[in-house]
């Protein structure tokens, strides 16, 4: 569906020459159940009998259908195993039942696993998304879940037995000793269903662990501060941590923050500025979720003939599903945003006539060149590259902070409110080239100190470089 062996190939040597490095997605918790590995084990045909989670039922329940073999529910809803009548037995399925999950405690799925690794870095590939990856591993010995109360089946376990389990750690630095087999190569772990203290625990030298604790916070600075203060409490001096506002699972940061304190008009594209100043200097590696560089917005569907998502066509409409976070890039205002000369898999929302990459590459007030500024700015500073992070204050409506390191001092500063505000310097700012204003608000570019307070306009952002001694 996706292209040839050499289609790929072609890509990554093109993407190279570019000076573009080619992450791929990696998927190893599941696979299909049209997998050649699936066909084989659920026929229980060597060597792949024992490569899925395969067990017996205990009985038949009251109502006469098989009992699973324990209590896990999938997280789409109902139990996590299904009855396979080819093998006599079900399967384990933490998502969906056509997503069966491979047993890593199986010596063979391993090695297998690093093969199949090898192989795509020997293809010149520079690094993985690790999917689910905290989800590997289950209890050795199968046990059901605690319950707890909770709104869903799934919230109402304690999920100490189905993923992150005490030995994932040893299986992640095996992987590691798999990749620096080619030096240079990257790696990042989705955590599944897991907390700030759980990413900075599975994070480990030279590999990173999506946090998703600013994916849940609305636009607010004290909403940010403590989302901010609890990381880095989680992660210390030791821990290199990620940050991330949006990604395919989630609806797109733009619109997101946006609606969390009800900004409309200017103000959202504001908000979205605002996000890309935070986004790019606070402590960590930021992940940029395509489309969120030109403002794209969510657009759900609006019937369920158009949902793709398996998730909104099972649960329409109370969820409509992640197809309105997955809509195509829009890189120009041709026919389907100059995305494909064919159909696309999901339509292409209308605001691409005037939100493309095209117009916004040409405005020099756009969210694009604001994301530009400041991704060069980002690299030639290192208090902001790798420098440490302070907050400044509890102001309820203004976030500021501090990026210190090597003779460098950073101060950034950001109205997250609709009103005007004031922010009380801790010290005497010199502004000039290292200024970058959000709402630019007519704040000088010229050499200038400023010793006291600053007023910000609503949403307004700032950098400032502050004198070092």
């Amino acid at each position: 569906m996706f292209g040839s062996e050499a289609d790929f190939d072609e890509l990554v040597t093109t993407a190279h020459g570019l000076g573009i490095r080619v992450v791929l997605d990696l998927v190893m918790n599941h696979t299909s159940d049209e997998h050649a590995w699936f066909i084989a084990s659920r026929r229980r045909q060597e060597p792949y009998t024992d490569w899925y989670i395969w067990r017996d039922s205990p009985g038949v329940g009251t109502d006469g259908t098989l009992l699973p073999p324990n209590d896990w529910v999938s997280w789409f809803g109902g139990p996590a195993w299904t009855f396979d009548p080819v093998r006599g037995q079900a399967f384990h399925h933490t998502f969906l039942a056509e997503q069966p999950e491979l047993d890593w405690r199986v010596p063979a799925v391993e090695a297998a696993q690093w093969s199949m690794v090898r192989g795509w870095l020997e293809r010149g590939v520079d690094g993985f998304r690790l999917d689910t990856f905290n989800v590997f591993l289950k209890d050795a010995e199968m046990r059901s879940n605690p319950p707890r109360r909770g709104s869903t089946a799934w919230d109402r376990q304690v999920h100490v037995h189905d993923y992150d389990q005490p030995d994932l750690p040893a299986l992640i630095e095996r992987f590691r000793a798999v990749v620096d087999e080619h030096p240079g190569r990257m790696s990042v772990g989705e955590l599944f269903a897991g907390s700030t203290e759980g990413a900075a625990a599975l994070t480990r030298d030279r590999h990173l662990v999506f946090d998703w604790e600013l994916l849940t916070r609305p636009w607010t600075a004290a909403a940010f501060r403590a989302a901010l203060r609890r990381r880095e409490r989680a992660f210390g001096d030791d821990r290199w941590p990620t940050i991330v506002l949006s990604n395919h699972d989630q609806p797109r940061h733009a619109s997101r923050l946006a609606d969390s304190i009800g900004a409309t008009g200017p103000d959202r594209d504001a908000v979205a500025r605002a996000a890309a100043l935070l986004l790019l200097t606070v402590r960590g590696t930021p992940f940029l979720y395509y489309g969120e560089e030109i403002g794209m917005v969510t657009t759900e569907p609006k019937t369920v003939e158009e949902v793709r998502d398996p998730v909104g066509k099972r649960y329409w409409p109370l969820r409509k599903g992640r197809d309105g976070e997955r809509t195509p890039m829009q890189w120009d205002a041709t026919a389907h945003a100059g995305f494909t000369t064919g159909s696309p898999w999901l339509p292409v929302p209308p605001s691409y006539r005037e939100r493309n990459v095209y117009a916004q590459a040409r405005d020099g007030n756009s969210i694009l060149s604001f994301y530009r500024q400041l991704t060069a700015l980002r690299r030639r500073s290192p208090a902001i590259l790798d420098g440490s992070y302070t907050a400044l204050d509890d102001d309820p409506h203004v976030y500021s902070y501090t990026r210190t390191a090597r003779a460098q001092k950073v101060i950034v500063v950001l109205n997250m409110s609709n009103e005007r505000r004031t922010f009380r310097l801790p010290s005497p700012i010199r502004t000039g080239p290292f200024v970058y204003n959000v709402a630019l608000s007519n704040l000088p570019r010229a050499e200038r100190t400023i010793s006291s307070t600053m007023s910000l306009a609503p949403f307004e952002a700032v950098i400032l470089e502050a004198p070092t001694r």
